[in-house]
């Protein structure tokens, strides 16, 4: 389990050092940064998946990810009695991202190019200045596992001794993708592989032309699609290969009287909603925004194959007051089975998912984020109160 999130330098989350339980709930009012702390946590994501480079250009650049405010404030700023100003730099600019948990730690700092613009045109691609694997939840030089400079990598060998050999490495590739190795860098590859298995979802589509809503060929899927197109065949997986009764108690939990079933017309898979009082299912060609996304949570959350982490981002969008409770449920039941980040700002579902964690007995942080001096901040939480965090420096 990850019990550790770091970011620096990133859009408003100038320094940053989370706590992650089981089930972490991420709350704030609008703008107070908890979109910026999901998209970090999907950036580094990205970065094990396709690199660095692809990862930060889809933020709009490093320019643009960076940190926008001074490097040091002065407490007149601080306290809204004198405009931010800039200086002259004295430290490195980059950003910073990074995670621990019980069996490993990764960090990768990003920074500027050191290349000449006339000469290229992808002179604003960032460069991995510093990347680092350790084993526990503490950088340590005695934990170091894989130790990254701009262009040279190590690695320790199976002795637990440094590996004579350094490797050269390209500027802008991870030492995840580029030397992940289930003979020689074994622990490479599993942090890879794990951070390659979390799951993202954000605001699925309901509108009209929705892919949830068309039918669509139906094949195994125990993982739901980021879009939400194989809805009916993610359903069908759960009842056939998952916790059918989980899913039955999860429909009619919010939906007192109904149940989900799924047809099949020439191999193409379509969900079809029983709703109490009704003559007829309905397909999903015909449910509500709110029904639809209920069900796309459901088949999100209650996976045959869960996953590292997974990280939903304002799963209360177009969901009716009275769906907020179930949805708690269906997230209590999910964080039994996989670690969950829930980035949310609807205080009634806040106070339903505190309500079952409560009831549960569960391994459940809450954080509030907060605005200070346009840096986000968690509410209430010192220096002292943060996780162990150190970073591998340049």
């Amino acid at each position: 389990m990850l019990t550790t999130l770091a970011v620096e330098n990133y859009r408003s989350l100038r320094r940053l050092v989370l706590p992650l339980r089981a089930l972490t709930v991420v709350t704030g009012a609008n703008g107070s940064g908890k979109s910026n702390l999901y998209r970090a946590l999907n950036t580094l994501a990205a970065a094990a998946r396709e690199g660095a480079v692809a990862a930060v250009a889809r933020e709009g650049g490093l320019a643009s990810a960076l940190w926008a405010g001074p490097e040091t404030t002065t407490s007149a700023t601080r306290e809204g009695r004198a405009p931010a100003q800039g200086t002259v730099r004295k430290q490195r600019v980059g950003v910073r991202l990074g995670f621990a948990g019980t069996e490993f730690g990764y960090a990768i700092d990003l920074g500027l190019p050191q290349v000449d613009p006339d000469t290229t045109l992808f002179a604003h691609d960032p460069e991995i200045k510093r990347e680092a694997v350790w084993a526990g939840p503490v950088l340590r030089p005695s934990a170091l596992l894989a130790d990254r400079h701009p262009v040279t990598a190590r690695f320790r060998d199976d002795s637990g001794r440094w590996a004579e050999q350094v490797h050269a490495v390209r500027a802008t590739d991870s030492i995840l993708s580029a030397f992940a190795d289930p003979r020689h860098t074994p622990e490479l590859l599993t942090v890879r592989e794990r951070i390659r298995s979390w799951r993202f979802y954000d605001q699925f589509r309901t509108d009209r032309d929705a892919p949830a809503r068309a039918a669509r060929i139906g094949t195994r899927t125990p993982v739901l699609g980021a879009d939400g197109g194989d809805l009916a065949s993610a359903l069908r997986t759960i009842q056939e290969m998952g916790d059918a009764a989980v899913l039955d108690a999860a429909i009619d939990r919010a939906f007192p009287g109904s149940s989900v079933a799924v047809a099949s017309h020439a191999g193409r898979f379509d969900v079809r909603f029983h709703q109490h009082g009704l003559l007829r299912p309905l397909a999903a060609a015909e449910l509500s925004d709110g029904t639809l996304r209920y069900l796309l949570l459901v088949a999100a959350l209650l996976t045959p194959r869960p996953p590292e982490l997974l990280v939903l981002n304002e799963p209360e969008t177009s969901l009716h007051p009275e769906l907020l409770a179930p949805l708690a449920e269906l997230i209590g039941t999910a964080a039994e089975r996989t670690q969950l980040v829930v980035v949310t700002h609807a205080a009634p579902l806040v106070r339903a998912l505190d309500a079952v964690a409560e009831e549960r007995g569960s391994d459940t942080g809450m954080v509030e984020l907060v605005k200070e001096s346009g840096a986000t901040v968690v509410e209430g939480q010192g220096r002292l109160d943060e996780p162990s965090w150190h970073w591998p420096k340049r």
